[in-house]
């Protein structure tokens, strides 16, 4: 009976679980699934009928996608490009750069390394408000403020958690490895590019995944970095989908966020997986 009350309770709990978690999900799923209905809708039925489903008389078809794209004096596939380029240079360069901070600092015991890693462990919780005005013009007197430069400050937002990351990983690889590649000849370049590195792609993926969600979505950066009259990315032509006296054509923008999200969502739903990987192999081990 014990057993039967035991396995009983269990079930139950388990019930109870699922069900919470799926209304969680249909939470979280909400937001998304306005955007996708309010794409297809007419801006006066975006205002009135927001959560309803399009009907013949407020369905858009694809006209708000085009007046999206097609707004104002600023091309969209510019935005799109920079957006691309950003994403991409910022993330290799993250990815690159602490990778072999992070060995060097597992694998040196000082005090330097020591003070290294826990600022930047600290700066996993340092809120960007505080250094949002000092950065926007240190980044005017270095000329960080374009695309091809602005990379070079996301490495510095994105270097805490990547790092943090690494650390743990490379702890977890036996040095014994390290002591047979320098044994072979192979200094430390080499044997970071030919051992360390190919080993640490867990962890190199999940930091590249969460990396490249960050940069994509990323509006703030941007918009107090670069000059927005001639450099625009995804988020900040969304922001100025705007006609006379302010006005929003909430359709236009639905369309334009749904288009934003919609290769993040792609992406993710492919690569979570090595997101928990990644994290679990970062995190846990060494």
């Amino acid at each position: 009976m014990n057993k039967k009350n035991t396995l009983s309770a269990e079930k139950r709990r388990k019930t109870i679980m699922s069900v919470v978690l799926t209304i969680i999900c249909i939470i979280y799923v909400l937001p998304v699934f306005s955007v996708v209905l309010n794409s297809f809708k007419l801006n006066t039925f975006v205002k009135t009928e927001t959560f309803a489903l399009p009907t013949e008389e407020s369905f858009a078809g694809w006209s708000n996608f085009i007046k999206g794209m097609t707004f104002g004096n600023y091309p969209f596939m510019n935005s799109v490009l920079y957006s691309v380029f950003i994403t991409v240079a910022s993330t290799a360069l993250i990815i690159l750069f602490t990778s072999m901070a992070a060995w060097y600092i597992a694998r040196v015991d000082s005090t330097f390394c020591r003070i290294i890693y826990y600022l930047c462990v600290f700066s996993m919780v340092v809120p960007f408000q505080m250094v949002m005005y000092t950065l926007s013009k240190t980044a005017d007197k270095l000329h960080l403020n374009t695309p091809w430069t602005i990379p070079i400050v996301y490495l510095g937002f994105g270097a805490g958690l990547a790092i943090f990351m690494f650390v743990g990983f490379v702890k977890s690889i036996p040095l014994e490895i390290e002591e047979a590649a320098a044994i072979d000849g192979c200094g430390p370049i080499r044997t970071y590019f030919s051992v360390v590195f190919p080993m640490l792609r867990p962890t190199m993926i999940s930091v590249g995944i969460l990396e490249i969600m960050w940069v994509w979505n990323d509006y703030l950066l941007p918009v107090l970095v670069l000059d927005i009259n001639k450099y625009r990315t995804i988020p900040i032509h969304i922001q100025y989908l705007k006609g006379s006296y302010g006005t929003v054509d909430l359709g236009a923008t639905m369309a334009l966020i749904l288009l934003s999200i919609i290769p993040v969502i792609i992406f993710y739903l492919a690569c979570q997986k090595y997101i928990i990987k990644g994290v679990a192999a970062g995190a846990v081990k060494g």
